[in-house]
């Protein structure tokens, strides 16, 4: 059973035991998010969240014992992928969580709504995406919003997963408005966005 099923915080033994999870999780999807994004753009995103999969693989047996740590060192691993635009913002969110885990032992399902909420506003401002583009960005806000709303005896995967699939549907019928997606506008309509979907693969798997 995922390790988060029925967790009430994330501290750093669950972290790192969600991780193998989420590096093979992104190996396998690797085939199927290489042929969303060739729909809509380079047809990479498979290729390279599992090149930082095997990254963050070759770094497990040296984790630190602190969710910063671990934030950081999974940042520094995916940073050596690609220069992907997906790669980047992957890299600037566990950095971000990196920086808010400062001190920090758990994280609560309040401290991840919010901690959610800064990385969209970060990653907004880094990649030029707004809520409504039909991007990952509109994924990340869903959770955000399901963990802030649930109630205090919520388990954290089961109202994560339910929120990211909720949002793919709510945008599967509007176009994309940022990256290659966009220029093809209203041919996106009736598409899943990529990114959505490689964020709903993520929260599945750990």
């Amino acid at each position: 059973m995922p390790l988060l099923e029925r967790a009430l915080m994330l501290d750093v033994a669950a972290l790192t035991a969600a991780l193998p999870r989420w590096c093979a999780a992104m190996h396998d999807a690797m085939a199927e998010l290489n042929a969303l994004d060739g729909r809509l753009g380079d047809a990479d995103l498979g290729v390279t969240l599992d090149k930082c999969a095997t990254l963050v693989e070759q770094a497990l047996p040296d984790m630190p014992d602190t969710l910063e740590g671990v934030f950081k060192r999974c940042a520094q691993a995916t940073a050596k992928a690609s220069g992907s635009s997906f790669g980047t913002l992957l890299t600037v969110a566990l950095m971000t969580g990196a920086k808010r885990c400062a001190g920090t032992t758990s994280l609560g399902r309040t401290d991840l709504a919010e901690l959610l909420t800064d990385i969209v506003h970060v990653l907004s401002a880094r990649g030029g995406a707004a809520l409504g583009d039909k991007t990952v960005l509109d994924g990340l806000q869903a959770i955000a919003q399901a963990l802030a709303t649930a109630p205090q005896d919520a388990a954290l995967r089961p109202a994560a997963r339910q929120a990211a699939r909720d949002a793919l549907d709510a945008f599967r019928d509007k176009p994309n408005r940022m990256g290659r997606a966009r220029m093809f506008a209203d041919k996106t309509i009736g598409l899943d966005d990529p990114g959505m979907v490689a964020l709903q693969r993520m929260v599945d798997a750990v």
